[in-house]
């Protein structure tokens, strides 16, 4: 059950264009396992777009967000991804007298949302009995499918000593046969998240040992090592860290994929065809041609701290209205109707 009073729901996207894209996993899990490749024989992925940090705004009263995607948000070019809200560090005083900030009970139908954690905490409640803390380093991947209700507030523990709060969230489109599948939760506990070191890239010299940054492997696979998460198409996420200044990596993805780089802390470099250098800045986004298996990037800062997004785009329409992900606006009447008559969640 839902524990704490409603609060409007004021997380509203723009109504969606067409979205796009191909072959779902019909087993419900990524299936899709990225081999090491020699960068030397494998093309680079160059930037088609460049996204500067977007401006803030308040869902609910707990989480003070960017939108990242802005109005990029919920079209083919980043399918499977639908959005991404990005609530950078800010403190919040102890509220000890007082309720909890966040957002209260909502609806959700037709997506994945998956909020990941970096300071402070995030306690979830959702109307399939499922309650949880997501602390520092953990995911939570939620499956609305044919419907869910939930709410996010910070936790008890967090409210009262207060301090600093780093989250995000992310939207994942479900491929249409899987839309309406019974909803469930994934609690993915920072200590069952992979991890693994990144080595320089070899450019013009011998193949580098030295370890300059890590990847968290969240959903699909790197150089081998699989993710915990299991999703409904082939999709990859890793949060990633670049620890030495001007170090270059590579990042080996499928050239038919659609790739998203947000860069939470630091400054980067995206080196495509041809060397020509993209910079991108903290809280700014690239979107990546589809063309070459490897994304390039050096490090312009100490810590560079990133997320990159991969997958397959899913080749079908979309359609979309506040909290519903469906592909005709018929389906997202259908998807109100079934709200305000109880069945989600069930």
């Amino acid at each position: 059950m839902l524990l704490r009073p409603t609060l409007l729901h004021s997380l509203l996207l723009p109504i969606v264009q067409a979205l796009s894209s191909a072959n779902a996993n019909t087993n419900g899990s990524s299936s899709n396992n990225i081999m090491t490749t020699s960068s030397a024989s494998v093309a680079l992925r160059s930037v088609k777009q460049i996204l500067p940090a977007a401006p803030m705004y308040w869902v609910g009263d707990g989480f003070h967000v960017q939108q990242v995607f802005s109005n990029k948000a919920c079209t083919e070019e980043l399918s499977p991804f639908l959005m991404l809200d990005y609530a950078v560090p800010k403190y919040f005083k102890p509220n000890e007298n007082g309720s909890p900030l966040g957002i209260g009970q909502h609806p959700h139908r037709g997506v994945d949302t998956v909020m990941m954690a970096f300071k402070g905490e995030v306690e979830h409640a959702d109307s399939i009995g499922n309650q949880d803390v997501i602390k520092p380093g953990d995911v939570q991947w939620m499956t609305s499918g044919r419907g869910i209700i939930h709410q996010e507030f910070h936790s008890n523990e967090f409210s009262k000593k207060g301090g600093e709060l780093e989250i995000c969230q992310l939207w994942v489109n479900l491929p249409k046969k899987d839309k309406m599948t019974k909803p469930h939760y994934q609690p993915i506990v920072n200590k069952n998240i992979p991890v693994v070191d990144l080595k320089e890239a070899s450019v013009d010299k011998e193949c580098s040992e030295e370890t300059v940054g890590s990847v968290r492997v969240i959903a699909g696979s790197f150089l081998g090592t699989k993710g915990p998460a299991s999703t409904f198409s082939p999709v990859e996420l890793w949060d990633t860290t670049i620890q030495k200044k001007g170090a270059v990596v590579d990042l080996p993805l499928p050239d038919d994929y659609n790739c998203i780089v947000f860069v939470r802390q630091g400054e980067i470099d995206i080196i495509g065809e041809g060397g020509d250098p993209k910079r991108v800045g903290a809280q700014g986004v690239a979107l990546l041609k589809r063309e070459g298996g490897i994304i390039r990037i050096q490090s312009a800062q100490q810590n560079a701290s990133l997320l990159v997004m991969g997958g397959l785009p899913l080749n079908e329409p979309i359609a979309h209205r506040g909290p519903f992900v469906m592909n005709t606006l018929d389906e997202i009447d259908q998807a109100n109707r079934d709200y305000k008559m109880g069945k989600f969640g069930k």
